[in-house]
């Protein structure tokens, strides 16, 4: 705790002042450039993955950067998105897994989540991605290469809930949002975008992921 207190020093005596009139401008309002959905794990920080200033990122953080599809829950993730979209008139939403996360590893090894049935029925909004994995990936054993593309997967189905939204699927029908499914890997600092036409997570170079991620590329019918 000490640490904690003593960083609202340093920020009040050496960061505030040199950004005083960012700040300040904050108070008529904020006007975000995308809502960005990812894990409440420690070792993530989206402003400085992303180099944003205050007001510059709307975030949802939450175990395993899920969101449940509409209706399933009354609760924070849908609000959040709702007003991001309707109010704030963010123009895009990145849903962000990361490598080595805690929740997805869980998701593949319920039984250890016997003691803990809050995150056990919280993971249950992944369970698509659960049987993806179990159906489609069942070549793969090694556990690290498992973890892996469960967090990717995880991706796309939370990218699949977010179009159950209401809000969500009207502004993306008038063309006013796009969806972006990022991996962050946090011990080599590299971000992965996925791009729909390669279908899979290729990594964020310049310009190249201007144009939105939304979904799977499908096969014929």
């Amino acid at each position: 705790m000490q640490k904690l207190v003593e960083g609202i020093h340093q920020f009040q005596k050496d960061v505030f002042g040199s950004k005083q009139q960012l700040f300040e401008g904050l108070a008529d309002g904020q006007h975000p450039l995308a809502l960005f959905i990812t894990c409440s794990d420690s070792r993530i920080n989206p402003n400085l993955l992303t180099q944003t200033e205050p007001g510059e990122l709307f975030i949802l953080r939450n175990a395993g950067n899920i969101v449940p599809p509409y209706g399933a829950v009354q609760g924070g993730e849908a609000a959040t998105i709702q007003y991001a979209v309707s109010v704030l008139g963010v123009k895009d939403i990145v849903v962000c897994g990361h490598s080595l996360c805690g929740a997805m590893g869980g998701l593949l090894d319920l039984p250890q989540l016997e003691k803990m049935p809050a995150v056990r029925s919280w993971l249950s909004h992944s369970e698509s991605t659960l049987r993806i994995i179990e159906e489609n990936y069942a070549h793969i054993t090694d556990a690290a290469a498992r973890l892996t593309a469960t967090v990717e997967e995880n991706v796309l189905v939370q990218l699949e809930n977010l179009r159950t939204h209401p809000t969500v699927a009207a502004a993306l029908g008038r063309k006013a949002l796009s969806l972006h499914g990022w991996v962050y890997k946090f011990e080599s600092g590299q971000v992965f975008g996925y791009k729909p036409k390669e279908g899979q997570f290729l990594p964020i170079e310049g310009a190249s992921f201007a144009a939105p991620s939304t979904t799977r590329e499908l096969p014929p019918i």
